[in-house]
């Protein structure tokens, strides 16, 4: 096994049933071994106002209280990644949900910033995955599927950025494998124009992202996702960012020549 593909997809997706079954079914197309990671969608937002506790935002990032740590641990972890492993298992794909914190798979630590405090949410580097237990698993032919929680190692578990998560992964499989990143949402790819979905970017080197970043061409949602996409594709990592239901077009990230 030479190939590893890990593949990133939002909430957008995961919020429409039809649209996840869509994907999954594309998902276990796919050939060799794979690495699923999927965000939280509305879910979270919709149990936590069902239960009294009103969801905070900073900036589009969520406040990870205590009470939302249990929410979110609930819906991610529980509710939508045992729905995604179960579809997975229909098609004949031995999937098998996890977090971070499951065979100490992937720890971080609570960020600390003087001036936002997002409670429980966590930050890790490369060295954090433990690389030979979740090779173990994909040369047993397992497919792990990933929510966005790791753990800190003192027993808290810690909210964690999806693709961050994703590109974490990518890099640390890097060292044994040949990774394919594909970090999939609800656009064909990075566009010219946010307006207009037929203005594509196929091909996207850093010198021209960082051009388009400068002169405010990247709209704000995408600029953490490219991010890390470059991050992985600076560590030899192949990535693509997509539309999480056409993997015939995207974005390709390329070196500048």
């Amino acid at each position: 096994m030479n190939d590893v593909t890990v593949i990133k997809i939002g909430g957008n997706i995961i919020d429409d049933p039809v649209s996840l079954q869509k994907f999954l079914h594309s998902f276990s197309k796919e050939k060799g071994a794979r690495v699923l990671i999927h965000g939280g969608g509305k879910k979270a937002s919709e149990l936590s106002r069902t239960m009294g506790v009103e969801p905070r935002m900073i900036e589009g990032r969520r406040i990870t209280d205590a009470a939302t740590l249990e929410i979110v641990t609930m819906v991610y972890a529980g509710l939508i990644n045992k729905n995604i492993v179960a579809q997975l298992q229909s098609l004949q794909v031995n999937a098998l949900g996890l977090t971070g914190a499951d065979l100490n798979l992937i720890k971080a630590r609570k960020r600390e910033n003087a001036q936002v405090d997002y409670g429980f949410v966590g930050d890790f580097v490369t060295e954090d995955v433990n690389t030979g237990q979740l090779s173990r698993l994909l040369e047993n032919g397992i497919t792990p599927v990933f929510c966005a929680l790791t753990h800190d190692m003192h027993g808290s578990l810690l909210n964690t950025n999806a693709d961050s998560l994703a590109a974490g992964i990518a890099i640390a499989l890097s060292e044994k494998f040949n990774v394919h990143l594909h970090l999939c949402f609800e656009k064909p790819g990075v566009l010219r124009d946010a307006e207009n979905d037929k203005s594509v970017i196929l091909q996207l080197d850093k010198n021209e992202y960082l051009s388009l970043k400068s002169a405010g061409k990247i709209f704000e949602g995408m600029i953490p996702k490219l991010d890390n996409a470059f991050k992985a594709f600076d560590k030899d990592v192949d990535v693509t960012i997509r539309h999480a239901l056409n993997n015939s077009t995207g974005t390709k990230l390329i070196r500048h020549e």
